[in-house]
């Protein structure tokens, strides 16, 4: 991906104010960054990362205040977020209004983040060993298969989610017998945004 920033700008797909769906912190008010593009195309992407707008890093911090009012948490996604040299930045930024920052990943780009920012490393194509070793979380797609060719790069310490793609039935249980069979390191993480139809 050659998406050209000026300074403290990034391309924007859209901001919005809601709950966050998967993972962890699923239930949880959160104001969403999605970031346009992205460096992989994977078939079973299920997200829009077109462009929409060029967006100084202030009024993106505008934005959130105005959206999310004092919530505290902030999820940057995409497309790839890291994909995009002002985005640490905006971590800064973020963290400098009181935000907690979370990230979405796919982990082939490795950057350095604040050991207060949250990662949550979803893996497709490859996976840069540095960013695996800093993920807090782990969410593997479970699309007919469990990726397990990425798990060895991720420590004991991050959570594993098998994530159902697109909530097919096939797929759920895939990912449901697999934890099943693997009780110490697995956990389920079904999009729950989509079962109650909220962004």
């Amino acid at each position: 991906m050659n998406l050209a920033e000026p300074p403290n700008t990034l391309h924007v797909t859209e901001i919005f104010y809601t709950l966050q769906g998967e993972g962890t912190w699923a239930g949880t008010p959160a104001v969403f960054i999605r970031l346009a593009g992205c460096n992989l195309a994977c078939a079973f992407c299920d997200t829009d990362y077109a462009l929409r707008s060029l967006e100084s890093i202030a009024n993106i911090v505008a934005r959130v205040d105005q959206l999310g009012g004092a919530c505290p948490m902030v999820v940057l996604t995409g497309g790839e977020p890291l994909a995009q040299s002002a985005t640490t930045a905006l971590v800064d930024a973020l963290r400098a209004d009181g935000r907690r920052v979370h990230i979405e990943s796919n982990g082939t780009i490795f950057t350095e983040l604040p050991a207060d920012v949250w990662l949550c490393v979803s893996p497709k194509e490859r996976v840069d060993a540095r960013i695996a070793r800093r993920a807090d979380e782990v969410k593997l797609i479970v699309d007919r298969r469990v990726p397990e060719e990425h798990l060895d790069l991720f420590t004991e310490q991050s959570t594993i989610f098998l994530q159902p793609e697109g909530n097919k039935p096939s797929n759920v249980a895939l990912a449901v017998d697999y934890a099943r069979a693997h009780p110490t390191r697995f956990r389920l993480s079904l999009q729950t945004h989509k079962f109650i139809g909220i962004p």
